[in-house]
């Protein structure tokens, strides 16, 4: 992994303020960002499973839904997500279907972590589509919003 430039250090501030507004639904606090290619967010998403009862609400996923109806295409050329855990592999494969060419990561995921943790299906050869991954962006801050969070619950 290549070391992420100092910008996306400033963008994981915007995820940040997403994965804590989560905490209001009793999410697991998880924010992303979808920026175009000048840097302008154009889709927001934050964990919404217990919100919506909803397996698939990661933030990942509502961010690229959000950036989606932004630009009114699903082809997300272009763009950069940035997300405050490490993709799993659901979300690894729509950011992939999405064609999203970049991804920042803050907090490794060593239990579902698909983009170099657990697997790296963004990066996978074997696939048409892959994705440029800058993982560890702001790691300790947004590990402790996750282990805080899962402390209040033990």
């Amino acid at each position: 992994m290549t070391a992420a430039p100092a910008r996306f250090e400033a963008w994981m501030d915007e995820a940040l303020v997403e994965a804590r507004s989560a905490l209001a639904s009793e999410d697991v606090p998880v924010g992303a960002v979808v920026l175009d290619a000048s840097g302008r967010v154009i889709g927001r998403g934050r964990n919404e499973r217990e919100l919506h009862r909803d397996p698939t609400a990661h933030a990942e996923i509502v961010a690229m839904r959000e950036a989606a109806r932004a630009t009114g295409d699903w082809h997300l050329d272009g763009a950069t997500l940035v997300v405050t855990l490490e993709p799993c592999p659901m979300c690894a494969g729509a950011i992939l279907a999405a064609r999203v060419p970049m991804v920042v990561f803050g907090a490794w995921d060593d239990k579902a972590g698909a983009a170099g943790g657990v697997l790296d299906l963004l990066r996978d050869r074997r696939l048409p589509q892959r994705a440029e991954v800058y993982g560890g962006v702001r790691a300790e801050e947004c590990a402790a919003l996750l282990t805080d969070f899962f402390a209040g619950r033990r």
